[in-house]
């Protein structure tokens, strides 16, 4: 409603006055505001707060009135009354020196000075005004009240009189009432005679005039409160009547509300208590109470001491208080708290120490409530005497704060209902859609033009460009903002300032302005304005012909009047609305207007045309029609017959929503007549329906939402009715529907009126999103920026920076359960359905369930008709209902949560529905849960079920999650329940990160792995005793247990020749693979069937058979020779820099190094790249592609330049360029092509090659024979069987790979020949092998090259792998290193390809 912006301002007074301000009041037309001094009255200016005049009272004089008190103006702003402290009231006149004006506006060169225009001096300069003292009266007792009464002045003095005074004939209209003969009753209805005062002492602390009541409000000194009204038009003792408030009796100051009839009494408790007048009774009547709560402000809510002062906003919306002990508050009519100044960075500063309360001796708003003046009682009191004059002059107790205001206080037309849109004197706020998307046209029943996707304003950087809004308005001479309107896509913006109005549109970032100045200033528009379409329609006064118009603008046309449609009418217009194409009027003669307005294409400009279709007169139910806050028309109705009979009456206007100062009053339209039943053709016929008589829908009413248009699925939101009630917080009067058309209960009501808290102040409703949206104030402190000493002087260190953030809330769930409390269960699932597809609905579930429990665990008594299980069964209704449940859970006490479980089920029994859906991180969450619950055998039972099911399903980030769950409940460590994993998936990322630092050597002996395997905790992994995984202390029982789950998960993946999941599996859970492989040699590793084996990897990793080419039998690659000079040229071509420069061409240098345990591969492949460039003879042992054996080798080796890189269309221009120079034969061609594509993708090849490292370390040959067959390299092939010759490999093994091999040569002869070329190639192999040939490979070939180089190069730099590829010159020193940096880029890019193909997986095995 209203925000604080920015700091306050510290007036600063020109003249050097050693007095203090005590008393400060504005003019009836806030243009002005007096300040009064203990001896001096001056006049400011409001706009720019700027001085006057002032007057001095000579010390002669000064003594015999005594102190000022209070002021008070004449209705007119001519005179000034000022009470002073010896009984004296001082009347003074202000003339204004005609056209002399003190200060005027300097405009920077360049700009439009319009200094000719009509009203410039009266709108931009501050007039010369003069004061002179009139009359002084004496009514020889104490002056406590002043008050202006129309054309008199009521003053209350301390001996219980009450003095009635006219502006003019002072003397002869001078009448005093006694207190004493005045009767007082509880209501006006009981017998004349009421009880009269009664004592002596009595008289009238402070009072108010209500003019819509007829009657002022008193605070009498005994503290009682009540509301004196005269019987008749006649002032006389006689004819006054008072009616008491009977629980007040501590009242200190009173304020009333003009608008909405309410009386605010401040009490010496701190808490302000408003009233009403009951209209048939006359009966004060309690409204509502402002106090603070202790739980908002636990320091401070019962030592506020009494209520100082209150004072209603100019349009009556919010009402501000403060206290005796400081402190400002700011809430809206009917009790929405809306500011507090006791609080937060108000009250502390940024090293906690709590500030002095700012006290307030006097406080008055200025126009439009966009400021408000106070003076600061703390500046008074502080004077300090060493202080020289001029800085004493300038340290002027008055601050001036600034407020921001939501459109809906002034212009609550329907277009401003679904945007958040605040308006400052000079500035718009707005947060809307983004403008720049709703370019295409839209459905309207789509919602997505309501999700405000960027905000404006104070909401973040994108404000909308406020700066240019207040030079445009500075310029234009405007006043300040009257009104303003955002249409309905939030793409325009109108404006309204005092004369005149503009548009903006923010797509194009362009305002329209009047070009025609005179045009602008001959109208003021005075009830508002609303978009339609297009087009601008507001109600204003015409200053030429006085004449009150109707007009509508085109946004595309020049704002001129040529172009506008003007509609003559016959009263004031007060407000305005748009619904659908009929505009609604109200107007000062109480009656309502209905137009309709259609679109016509004429020419180049279309224009809009009015029809009035009815009027309909509502003086007999409006006592004045200042008090009608809003009207509108809706489609709202309470009988939904009538939708069945006759449905295209149903989209039309049914009925009228008055606000009358609170109270929701509906007019329908009368359909008991004959027009539904003849089937008139006339259109207008049913148009012209009479309305019924008004009905009160709900009080205390602050905003009123609805909406026009109609979407089928979400009928329950679309046709309700939501109103906003101050500190009752929100109602929603919802349609009730049958379920499937059936016949509705006679005994169910078509609307059921439901209540519901929100923690923030309503701005607009999203009806399909089902959330409100609001604004909040925040605070900012810089109270740092000063020094100590002078940190005192500095309203920036007294007071934060305000600014103002937009906010929004789901209501859903205070509705469902509104719903099921009132046993409408069916109707709660019909809504619940509706918005079943809203991003943030499994959270409304979760909130309705733990708001219900956390009630009715928590209450002391018990609940005879508890609500949770009815909650729980409606929670079932929806497939979310275990994640629900367990979040809920989560999120609240272990001490609840028999309480909760007791209603909606089992915990074990939950967790096995999980597993049966397969929600596996839902039942990690409910295995918490039993831990606590339950007993360790128990748990660990749930456990284990869980890590078998995860460990089958790949899900390797929960894995991790039950292995140190297992290991903390054997190791007692219960007390500290296990971090659940996240509800999303695990992305294919993380989980690489537990491997991300292990480093292989190149070891053979197995036993040594313990020391080799640097396993790194990160984040993943808990510190403490339980994440030392595979430690010393694997004796123990749990870690046994453990690992026996784990082996037997190996074990069935290599059985089932699943070697890429069990790639997998070994690096994210880290499983000591080449341990395990070592043991299970003979056993679980033995490959039993070759040829399915080879089926088998070729499908898993999407590897192609290979084929024979058409012209193989001429081909040069015969008999594994390569005897042309192709060869020779393809190995020249091969140095080290060619291959950084191909990964560079590739673009992988940009992928994000992110390292997964591809990294464990990439040390040992460096060392086989180093080893094999130190010398020719160990090249046979390596799977290198840097061949130094010259001309003479293998196809297999021979082809492994062109594998090494990926498919990547950098790598084939690379190739390109390479062989640009070489001239090779059609075949040749052709069997190149052919090698390529028999080759599998580059992911698969290192997946492939890593995996033969692991079973080459684990001595798993006959594992290692079919990878070289996959991969077709007779080198691996060869180095297995140099192994076999050298070392004393069991017999059995060896019988088992010639069988194998055997198997695979007859299988590839009948289905499979394009492996006959490479097994032929290896044939001699065999055959060696059945000889026992002489060994080739030394042993120590596998031993590492240098340990610690390894470690240094797990993480190379960027900077060395930079260098190395610039060495180009030296090939084969450089090999080693460039290859490390080129396999390192490799494994970057591999890592950042898709997941496996089958997308089961989260995980990459290189």
């Amino acid at each position: 409603m209203y925000f604080l912006s920015g700091w306050p301002k510290r007036l600063l007074c020109p003249l050097e006055s050693q007095e203090q301000p005590l008393h400060i009041q504005t003019d009836p037309q806030r243009a002005f505001f007096a300040v009064l001094s203990p001896s001096q009255l001056s006049i400011w200016y409001c706009r720019p707060s700027v001085l006057i005049v002032s007057y001095k009272e000579l010390s002669k004089a000064a003594s015999q009135f005594g102190r000022y008190k209070q002021a008070e103006w004449r209705p007119d702003s001519t005179m000034i009354a000022v009470s002073t402290a010896n009984g004296y009231i001082l009347f003074f006149e202000i003339p204004s020196a005609r056209d002399k004006y003190l200060y005027e506006p300097m405009y920077p060169k360049g700009s439009p000075h319009l200094k000719g225009t009509p009203h410039y001096k009266e709108e931009q300069c501050a007039p010369s005004l003069n004061l002179e003292m009139k009359k002084v009266l004496d009514l020889q007792a104490s002056i406590t009240s002043l008050q202006s009464m129309l054309e008199d002045l009521l003053v209350a003095t301390a001996d219980g009189f009450l003095h009635l005074v006219h502006w003019d004939g002072m003397t002869n209209g001078r009448k005093a009432i006694n207190l004493c003969t005045v009767p007082f009753s509880v209501d006006l209805q009981s017998s004349r005679a009421g009880s009269f005062l009664g004592f002596e002492d009595i008289y009238i602390r402070d009072m108010e005039y209500c003019a819509t009541l007829d009657g002022f409000a008193v605070v009498f000194n005994d503290g009682r409160v009540g509301f004196i009204t005269p019987m008749s038009s006649r002032f006389t003792a006689e004819q006054l009547h008072g009616v008491w408030a009977q629980d007040v009796i501590d009242g200190t100051c009173v304020a009333v509300n003009n608008k909405y009839r309410l009386m605010a009494f401040g009490c010496a408790n701190g808490s302000v208590q408003v009233y009403t007048i009951d209209t048939t009774t006359g009966a004060m009547q309690f409204s509502h109470k402002l106090e603070l709560t202790p739980k908002q402000y636990p320091d401070i809510w019962n030592k506020t001491g009494p209520v100082k002062l209150i004072k209603w906003s100019p349009d009556s919306c919010v009402v501000m208080v403060t206290w005796e002990c400081g402190g400002l508050s700011l809430w809206s009519v009917f009790g929405a708290q809306l500011i507090c100044t006791l609080g937060g960075d108000f009250a502390y500063q940024s090293d906690g120490a709590k500030k002095d309360p700012l006290k307030i001796s006097s406080m008055t708003w200025g126009s439009e409530g966009y400021h408000m003046w106070v003076i600061d009682g703390n500046s008074s009191s502080n004077v300090k005497p060493e202080r020289d004059v001029n800085s004493e002059a300038h340290q002027f107790g008055i601050l001036q704060f600034h407020f921001i205001k939501s459109a809906l206080t002034v212009n609550p037309c329907m277009s401003n209902q679904e945007q958040v849109l605040l308006q400052g004197e000079d500035r718009l706020y707005l947060n809307c859609g983004d403008a720049t998307q709703a370019q295409s046209p839209r459905n309207t029943s789509a919602h997505s033009e309501h999700k405000p996707t960027r905000e404006r304003g104070p909401f973040s950087d994108g404000s909308l460009d406020s700066q240019g809004l207040s030079t445009l308005l500075g310029h234009r001479h405007w006043h300040v903002v009257q009104f303003s309107a955002i249409d309905k896509l939030g793409q325009n913006v109108a404006v309204v300032g005092k004369f005149g109005f503009a548009h903006y549109s923010l797509l194009t970032k362009k305002w329209k302005l009047f070009g025609n100045i005179t045009q602008e200033q001959n109208m003021m528009v005075t009830g508002g304005l609303a978009w339609w379409n297009d087009f601008i329609v507001l109600a204003c006064y015409n200053l030429n012909d006085h004449q009150e118009e109707l007009r509508i603008y085109l946004r595309t046309s020049n704002l001129d009047n040529a172009f506008a449609h003007i509609t003559k009418v016959q009263a004031d217009t007060l407000l305005l609305s748009v619904f659908r194409d009929i505009v609604i009027l109200f107007r000062a003669d109480c009656s309502i207007c209905l137009y309709s307005i259609e679109r016509r294409p004429e020419g180049l400009n279309p224009t809009a045309s009015i029809q009035v279709l009815q009027e309909v007169s509502m003086s007999r139910y409006i006592p004045h029609p200042f008090l009608v806050v809003s009207v509108t028309l809706t489609s709202v109705r309470t009988e939904t017959g009538i939708t069945l009979k006759m449905p295209q009456q149903a989209c039309e206007a049914e009925s009228i929503m008055l606000n009358l100062a609170g109270q929701l009053i509906m007019l329908q339209r009368d359909r008991s007549g004959p027009q539904i039943r003849d089937k008139d053709n006339n259109p207008n016929q049913r148009k012209h329906l009479p309305f019924c008589a008004p009905v009160v829908l709900a009080q205390s009413v602050e905003n009123v939402w609805t909406t026009c248009r109609i979407n089928k699925q979400k009928r329950h939101l679309l046709e309700a009715l939501w109103l906003s009630c101050g500190g009752a917080g929100m109602k929603v009067w919802l349609p009730l529907f049958p379920r499937d058309h059936r016949k509705p209960h006679s005994f169910l009501s078509r609307r059921i009126m439901l209540p519901f808290h929100i923690n923030i102040y309503p701005l607009a409703v999203l009806f399909e999103d089902a959330l409100v949206l609001g604004a909040v104030n925040d605070t900012v402190l810089y109270d740092c920026l000063y020094p100590q000493t002078s940190a005192r002087e500095h309203l920036e260190v007294l007071f934060p920076f305000s600014i103002v953030e937009r906010t929004s809330q789901i209501y859903l769930h205070h509705i469902l359960r509104q719903l099921l409390v009132r046993n409408l269960g069916e109707q709660a699932l019909l809504l619940a359905h509706s918005c079943a597809t809203l991003p943030y609905f499994p959270h409304v579930l979760e909130l309705m369930l733990h708001e219900v429990l956390e009630e009715e665990a928590t209450s002391r008594e018990p609940i005879p008709d508890p609500l949770l299980p009815t909650v729980a069964k409606f929670i079932t209704e929806f497939p979310l209902f275990l994640q629900t449940v367990v979040h809920c859970a989560r999120k609240t006490e272990y001490a609840l949560w028999n309480y909760l479980f007791a209603a909606v089920g089992n915990p074990k029994d939950l967790f096995e529905e999980c597993l049966m859906a397969q929600d596996l991180d839902t039942a990690a969450s409910y295995l918490i849960i039993l831990q606590n619950m339950e007993v360790p055998a128990v748990s660990r039972q749930h456990a284990t079920l869980l890590f078998n099911t995860a460990l089958e399903q790949g899900k390797w980030d929960l894995c991790r999650h039950m292995i140190r769950f297992l290991k903390a409940i054997g190791s007692g460590e219960t007390e500290t329940p296990p971090a659940t994993p996240t509800t999303q998936e695990p992305s294919s990322s993380s989980g690489f990160e537990f491997f991300r630092h292990r480093s292989i050597s190149l070891s053979q002996s197995a036993e040594n792995l313990h020391s080799k395997f640097n396993l790194t905790k990160t984040l993943s992994m808990p510190s403490g005793p339980s994440g030392k995984r595979w430690s010393k202390d694997s004796d123990c029982a749990e870690n046994m247990y453990i690992d026996m789950m784990l082996w037997r998960h190996a074990r069935r993946l290599l059985e089932e020749i699943k070697l890429k999941d069990l790639g997998c599996f070994a690096a994210q859970l880290g499983f000591e693979l080449i341990g395990w492989l070592c043991k299970e040699r003979a056993r679980a590793a033995r490959v039993e069937d070759f040829v399915f084996a080879l089926k088998k990897l070729h499908k898993d990793f999407l590897w192609p058979f290979p084929v024979i080419p058409a012209s193989s039998i001429n081909s040069p690659f015969k008999n594994g020779k390569y005897k042309t000079a192709v060869g020779e040229q393809l190995l020249k071509s091969q140095s080290a820099d060619t291959f950084v420069n191909m990964e560079m061409d590739t673009g992988v240098s940009n992928t994000p190094r992110s390292r997964s345990w591809l990294g464990a591969i990439s040390s040992s492949q460096r060392e086989i790249d180093t080893v094999s460039s130190h010398g020719p003879h160990m090249q046979d042992a390596f799977l290198s592609p840097l061949l130094s054996k010259g001309d003479e080798c293998s196809i297999g080796s021979a082809t492994d330049l062109t594998e090494t890189s990926s498919m990547v269309d950098g790598d084939w221009t690379m190739v390109d360029e390479n062989f640009s120079s070489l001239s090779l034969t059609q075949s040749e061609l052709e069997h190149l092509s052919l090698e390529l594509a028999s080759k599998g993708p580059h992911k698969s090849q290192v997946q492939l090659r890593y995996l033969l490292h692991i079973f080459m370390e684990a001595g798993c040959l006959d594992w290692c024979i079919v990878i070289g067959l996959i991969l077709r390299e007779s080198s691996v092939i060869n180095q297995v069987f140099s192994i076999m010759q050298s070392s004393d490999i069991d017999g059995e093994i060896c019988q088992n790979i010639k069988t194998g091999l055997y198997a695979v040569d007859k299988w590839a002869s009948t289905d499979c020949p394009g492996y006959k070329p490479f097994l032929n190639i290896i044939k001699p192999q065999i055959q060696k092998l059945s000889e026992i040939a002489e060994e080739q490979v030394q042993p120590e070939a596998f031993q590492p090259v240098n340990p610690s180089k390894v470690t240094e190069q797990v993480n190379p730099r960027a900077e060395e792998s930079r260098t190395s590829s610039s060495h180009g010159a030296n090939p084969q020193s450089d090999a080693g290193n460039s290859n490390a940096s080129r396999h390192e880029e490799d494994k970057s890019k591999i890592e950042d390809e898709d997941s496996f193909q089958e997308g089961s997986y989260d995980c990459i095995v290189s």
